[in-house]
């Protein structure tokens, strides 16, 4: 089988809930990173053979192909077509394994894979909620109600189950999340991220200015501040402050083959080393990526010590910490740059979010292998392996 390599990966500086990029149509937004990539990297465009895009939103501004419509408003040729998938938090990490895919069955030579979520702008569960408010029907099919009978899939009451089963406290996640916002105040004062970053223009009260920065950092986090934030349910551990923001959000990894890189003179940053997804228990639903590295690792005949780095979506706190405790992943290589706990989750755009920070912290350190995975709704998880060339 032909391999897959990642030439280039950006991310936008995320955005708070009604905050910096709010103002910005969330397909503008996914047309700046698809730019960023076209513009930093000296090929022709038109050699781009399909745009994959994350979206875990698609209604209202996010529907209609919102990757096509991202493509059409970019500088791209419209002669790329473009396909918008769910795989709901995994969504652009996915996109990723698909463009992979193409590329390593021979089929591909140049694949964008591509996230895009403007939860301000369309928010999280509003494709769902609409319709039920409006008697249009459920998610829920009878047959499915039948298989989960009174069972409410949600990820709130999955992240309590992990803090229960994995015998977490509050203040293990709330120190967890203060680790975060320290590691990503390190990053941004060290200029850790300016190699992934996409700088968007918005319009601010003092005029035009340059969004560089991940909005939701809290540069004055506290234990005590963390702490002092009410939990989401009486009882419980979990609170907005350990869990990841809401955030607006887009980014894009260039995908092509051995074949794409001697015609295009292009330079290749990672290799693709495996790639798998598994399903397990959709109640619990956010403890999968343990079990899918477990898989990962075995298909690609590695241990956890062979990586180097690795990414762990921080949808909660105890996500990352029962993985470590699975696994026996180290907090020193975990989420480096800090997670989304302190940078955002913009749901569809995280995967390719992702990448990128695993990527450039990879080569900053010095690093050869790293892991990424992320908990996705229905209890499903992605793990992608790099190797960094």
């Amino acid at each position: 089988m032909a391999d897959a390599y990642i030439v280039d990966a950006v991310r936008t500086a995320g955005g708070r809930r009604g905050g910096r990029v709010a103002g910005i149509h969330p397909v503008d937004l996914g047309a700046a990173t698809l730019d960023a990539i076209a513009a930093r990297n000296d090929f022709d465009p038109a050699a781009i053979e399909d745009v994959i895009t994350g979206c875990v939103m698609q209604g209202g501004e996010q529907t209609m192909d919102v990757g096509r419509n991202a493509v059409l408003a970019s500088k791209l040729p419209d002669s790329i077509p473009a396909v918008t998938i769910d795989r709901q938090c995994g969504s652009s990490q996915q996109a990723m394994q698909f463009a992979a895919q193409g590329v390593m069955s021979g089929t591909q030579d140049i694949v964008l894979a591509h996230g895009i979520e403007s939860m301000s702008r369309v928010p999280m569960g509003s494709t769902a909620t609409l319709y039920m408010k409006e008697g249009l029907g459920n998610y829920k099919s009878p047959r499915l109600e039948e298989a989960y009978p009174k069972v409410m899939f949600s990820q709130f009451v999955g992240a309590e189950m992990i803090v229960k089963k994995y015998g977490f406290t509050r203040e293990d996640l709330d120190a967890y999340a203060l680790e975060s916002h320290k590691r990503a105040i390190a990053a941004v004062e060290s200029g850790a991220f300016e190699n992934e970053i996409v700088p968007l223009e918005i319009e601010t009260p003092d005029g035009k200015e340059w969004h560089t920065v991940d909005e939701g950092i809290r540069f004055d986090a506290t234990m005590e501040s963390i702490g002092s934030v009410k939990l989401l349910q009486e009882g419980g551990a979990i609170s907005a402050a350990n869990a990841s923001q809401i955030c607006d959000g887009s980014s894009a990894v260039l995908i092509v083959s051995e074949k794409a890189l001697k015609e295009h003179g292009l330079t290749p940053r990672a290799r693709i080393v495996n790639l798998t997804v598994t399903a397990g228990d959709p109640v619990i639903m956010l403890e999968e990526p343990l079990f899918a590295t477990d898989r990962a690792l075995a298909r690609a005949d590695m241990k956890m010590d062979d990586i180097d780095l690795y990414e762990v979506n921080e949808a909660f706190a105890p996500v990352p910490l029962a993985w470590m405790k699975h696994t026996g992943g180290v907090h020193e290589k975990l989420n480096v740059h800090g997670g989304a706990i302190a940078l955002g989750h913009p749901l569809g755009a995280s995967g390719t979010k992702l990448m990128a920070t695993l990527l450039n912290a990879l080569e900053t350190r010095g690093g050869k292998y790293g892991l990424q995975t992320m908990c996705e709704g229905g209890g499903q998880a992605n793990v992608t392996i790099i190797e960094r060339v």
